[in-house]
């Protein structure tokens, strides 16, 4: 699935993933390829991502929006927690 990150002011990531896991507002959730459509608030916690045969990789976030529609998941979130 397509996975693209972004904040007010820049592109955080863009590209295909196999799995994607989102601090949802009422508990983190999981997104599969060919997961059904769906819109959700994200809350503040972890976005982490598995491209092909690499490693996971984290992004903390302070809250956002997840859209999945056709195969591909956009996140708007409103700032990259710096740690």
């Amino acid at each position: 699935m397509y996975l693209e990150i972004v904040t007010p002011d820049t592109k955080i990531f863009e590209g295909e993933v196999v799995t994607a896991t989102f601090p949802g507002s009422d508990g983190s959730f999981q997104v599969l390829s060919n997961h059904a459509s769906m819109i959700s608030m994200l809350g503040k916690g972890d976005i982490r991502y598995t491209e092909d045969k690499k490693k996971e990789e984290v992004i903390t976030v302070d809250g956002g929006v997840l859209e999945v529609l056709k195969n591909r998941v956009v996140v708007l979130v409103e700032r990259i927690v710096e740690l």
